[in-house]
This record gives structure tokens, C-alpha cells and sequence, in this order.
């Protein structure tokens, strides 16, 4: 495994950082994309018992509690219940301005694994190139004595660089797409308890 890397060429180390870095972020990612942590149950469980009843006891069990357990859902029914004071649709702009915020924390460092889907294969195209041209120029010099063998053997270790970047490439596309549709499903499903919860404050 060192071999292989150290036959890669310059480009190997900025790939292996950038690599450490997907890891990184897919794994931060992964834990903060947690249901549990946009949605906690306990405040769901709350509002549902608030959406049944509409009794002030409900809704100020529920406003203790969101802000005992910091989340999405918490900040956003926070900032409802604080303006629910002012009319409906100054109540719905406040959220709109809330839930922007709330959905840029939750996009929170998926640009930069999209920018590694983009970078990674190049980095590795760039060192595959360095490296072939550095081989090509190296038998130029020597031309008549150059083995097949040897050709072949240097074309393959150029190759790692391609590898390497296909590597970090493929899962940090898988998880990016898939960081990206999890952002969309809990963004809909906070619509629409913030939605019947403000129908819920104005009915009453």
C-alpha cells in the first residue's frame, strides 16, 4: 500500500488530504443528517400532543422543551411561537428567513464534497500526465534502448494517480447525492409540521 502510493508521484499526498477530508465531512455529515437530530422525538412527540389538543398547557410544555433540545424543529417552532404576537403572514416571514437559515446548516459542507466529486478525478488526470510525460521524456533521451517491459511497467504506476482520484471521486458522489436528497426529505417533513403548526396557533 506504501509502494503504491509512493510510486504515484507528487500528487498522491494533496490526494491522500483530500481524501482525509471526504472521509471527514461524510462522517460529519452522516452524524448531523440524523433524523433524531433535526427531529428530535421528544419535541415531535409534543407537537403532535399540541396539534391534537391546542391547549395552551401543550404548547408551553412545547415551547420548554425546544428550548431544552436544540434542533432544527426547535428553532423554527421557537421562532413561531415567539411571533405568534404579530399577524400570520409577518409570522410566516419570520419562519421563511428562520427555516433559510436552518436549511444552510443542514447543506452544511456538502459543497465542498461536490467540489471533491469535481477536483479529484482532475488531480488524478494531472498526475497521471506528470507522470507519462516525465516517462515519455525519459526514453526520449535514451531512445533505442527502451524495453517494452519497463514502458509498460511505467505507464502502470502512472496510472495509481487515476486511480486514486476515481477512488475519493466515486463514494464522495454517492454521498453527496445521497446527503442531498436526506436535506430535501427532512426539509419536507419540517414544512409540513411548521405549516400545520401555524394553522394550529391561528385557528386557536
Amino acid at each position: 500500500m506504501i509502494d503504491f502510493f509512493v510510486k504515484g508521484g507528487f500528487m498522491m499526498i494533496p490526494m491522500l488530504l483530500v481524501s482525509i477530508a471526504a472521509l471527514a465531512f461524510m462522517i460529519e455529515r452522516g452524524i448531523s443528517l440524523q433524523r433524531k437530530k433535526v427531529l428530535p422525538p421528544e419535541v415531535v412527540s409534543l407537537l403532535d400532543q399540541y396539534l391534537l389538543s391546542g391547549s395552551q398547557q401543550s404548547l408551553h410544555q412545547l415551547s420548554l422543551c425546544c428550548q431544552s433540545v436544540p434542533s432544527a424543529l426547535s428553532r423554527l417552532l421557537t421562532c413561531a411561537i415567539d411571533n405568534s404576537n404579530r399577524s400570520k403572514k409577518e409570522n410566516q416571514d419570520a419562519l421563511e428567513t428562520q427555516a433559510r437559515r436552518e436549511v444552510i446548516l443542514l447543506e452544511k459542507w456538502l459543497v465542498f464534497l461536490e467540489i471533491i466529486v469535481g477536483i479529484a478525478p482532475l488531480m488524478g488526470l494531472l498526475g497521471t500526465l506528470h507522470g507519462m510525460i516525465t516517462l515519455f521524456g525519459g526514453l526520449g533521451a535514451n531512445f533505442g534502448a527502451a524495453d517494452p517491459a519497463i514502458i509498460a511497467a511505467g505507464i502502470s504506476v502512472t496510472l495509481n494517480v487515476t486511480f486514486m482520484g476515481l477512488a475519493i471521486a466515486v463514494p464522495s458522489l454517492i454521498a453527496w447525492s445521497f446527503y442531498s436528497r436526506r436535506v430535501e426529505v427532512l426539509t419536507m417533513e419540517l414544512e409540513g409540521y411548521l405549516s400545520d403548526f401555524v394553522q394550529k396557533i391561528y385557528h386557536q
